[in-house]
């Protein structure tokens, strides 16, 4: 339940960043996901299912062993660096997969950054169980 869950979370993220983020000049975005300043498209509901699915086994898979070896410049750049190692995953993404696309560094740079915020906040809500659950604080 909990892998359905965030994979269900991605799929959100994903669709919720290429819908907020400013498309490209001139798209009239008609069954498109469009995102980032002439940068991120991702075409239909179909490639956005498959962007989430790759995006999740990208993570699980590639995403350690980029860690692993760019641990060097994650400590010079105080943690920084992970940012770039995040881009390049959804950069990855996007030369596997067909009908999502990337215009540069900076658009997978942002892309990235939103799809780990809104990701991160959305995850801090999913509990173990794979339930949604919130934490509340009595005063007294």
């Amino acid at each position: 339940m909990h892998i359905r869950m965030k994979w269900f979370v991605s799929l959100v993220v994903l669709a919720a960043s290429a819908r907020a983020l400013p498309a490209r000049p001139g798209d009239d975005g008609a069954d498109r996901y469009v995102a980032i300043k002439c940068g991120k498209v991702i075409t239909g509901t179909g490639t956005l299912i498959g962007a989430a699915l790759l995006l999740g086994l990208v993570n699980a898979v590639v995403r350690p062993a980029a860690i692993l070896l760019t641990l060097p410049f994650t400590v010079v750049t105080l943690g920084l660096f992970v940012l770039v190692v995040n881009a390049a995953m959804l950069a990855l993404v996007a030369a596997l997969l067909d009908g999502f696309a990337l215009s540069g560094f900076g658009a997978a740079l942002l892309g990235s950054l939103v799809v780990s915020v809104v990701g991160s906040f959305v995850s801090w809500t999913i509990g173990p169980s794979g339930r949604v659950e919130m934490m509340v604080i009595a005063r007294r």
